[in-house]
């Protein structure tokens, strides 16, 4: 019981930090690059959602069963460098990455999932 309660204050005390992230499809190109305040939680989150059919973007999960999950990878693209400036905004930071990786991963169109916050 002891371990248990350790790992939960463990996880409870983690700070999360915010990043993008990408979801790919090996066998048709297909991406999704996003961002989170909580870029790990967010990737875990999505391949839970998949491993369960609950996820709701259709073409993502409509891939998913067609070729498999270990045709698909999950990856931390970059994090959002914590500043002490107090002029510094953390989430137009993470806009910004956003930004500048979906130039370098083609992830628009039918290259990609569509954009993770026009999903319902």
């Amino acid at each position: 019981m002891t371990d248990r309660k350790t790992l939960k204050r463990q996880y409870l005390e983690t700070k999360t930090r915010a990043g993008v992230y990408a979801i790919r499809n090996q066998i048709t190109g297909r991406a999704l690059v996003a961002g989170s305040t909580n870029v790990q939680g967010t990737l875990n989150r999505h391949r839970f959602e998949l491993q369960h059919g609950l996820h709701r973007n259709a073409r993502l999960a409509q891939d998913w069963v067609e070729h498999g999950e270990t045709n698909f990878l999950f990856d931390v693209l970059d994090m959002v460098k914590p500043s002490e400036d107090p002029a510094f905004n953390a989430a137009r930071e993470l806009e910004m990455l956003v930004s500048l990786w979906r130039q370098e991963i083609p992830c628009l169109g039918e290259l990609g999932y569509g954009d993770p916050r026009s999903q319902p």
